[in-house]
């Protein structure tokens, strides 16, 4: 059994799959499976992937439903410990990232290391692993997959991706399982990929908020739910506030003032 399944979905995407293939095959480390999904290419793509053959472990082409239907047809193909999903158009942030990861991978169900997005214009953004994960870390954001090492026995105990959704189906499976339930989650300061930012998710923001805030209604109670949508953005921003002394005394102080103001008020 290897420590880990590489998986890459592909769909009429060679010039940005061969990207990423040669990022997972050049790896000083080679212990792990490459699986390729691709949902029946017409533009070249499986001429790459024969090219790159002996160094696949298993690769299939045929029609799928989307995103999250070659995703889950990976997850089901995969023999290894923990699972990373390395679309066609991420890539791997170096030739010993997969070494650095499993040299430093804990006891842990999700291991998590940083992600990059390069812009059109040139410039690099790093998304910095955080360490604080809770339920508003999914109703502000989420957790990238590129640079995540999911333990594989999380897909059985909480399911696969839900196929119904296009574009936050990885959210709502990391809402699922970090945000609503306790998964392990340890996290190092490590470069792991490079983030496409060409990718669905960036393109139909609107299809992205309808579904956000469909998984939204469907799994988190009413209450709960109106607390974040009232004050989940003022808990953020106090907590950010807690880390610098003065201000927060400062502000505090000037929230005492203004209670026992409105107090007084209330008796004249």
């Amino acid at each position: 059994m290897p420590v880990l399944s590489i998986i890459t979905i592909n769909l009429n995407n060679c010039v940005c799959l061969r990207k990423t293939i040669e990022s997972v095959v050049s790896q000083t480390n080679q212990n792990f499976e490459y699986i390729v999904i691709d949902g029946g290419s017409t533009d070249g793509s499986i001429e790459v992937i024969k090219e790159f053959g002996d160094q696949i472990t298993y690769w299939i082409s045929e029609p799928d439903t989307g995103i999250y239907h070659a995703m889950n047809k990976g997850i089901k193909a995969s023999k290894g410990i923990y699972c990373q999903f390395l679309n066609s158009g991420d890539w791997l942030d170096g030739c010993q990232v997969i070494d650095n990861m499993l040299n430093a991978l804990p006891d842990c169900d999700i291991f998590l290391g940083n992600v990059k997005n390069k812009l059109p214009n040139g410039k690099t953004i790093t998304h910095k692993a955080n360490p604080n994960v809770s339920f508003i870390t999914f109703y502000r954001s989420t957790l990238f997959h590129t640079s995540a090492f999911i333990r594989r026995s999380l897909f059985e105990k909480y399911g696969l991706y839900d196929e119904t959704l296009q574009i936050v189906s990885d959210w709502k499976w990391y809402l699922i399982v970090c945000g609503l339930n306790t998964a392990n989650i340890a996290f190092t300061n490590t470069d792991v990929s490079y983030f496409d930012s060409t990718g669905i998710s960036n393109s139909k923001k609107d299809i992205e908020k309808l579904e956000r805030e469909a998984v939204l209604k469907q799994l988190v109670p009413a209450p709960i739910l109106y607390d974040y949508e009232k004050y989940g953005f003022g808990i953020e921003q106090m907590e950010r506030i807690k880390k610098h002394p003065l201000l927060y005394r400062t502000l505090w102080f000037i929230e005492r003032c203004l209670f026992k103001m409105e107090k007084w008020k209330a008796k004249n």
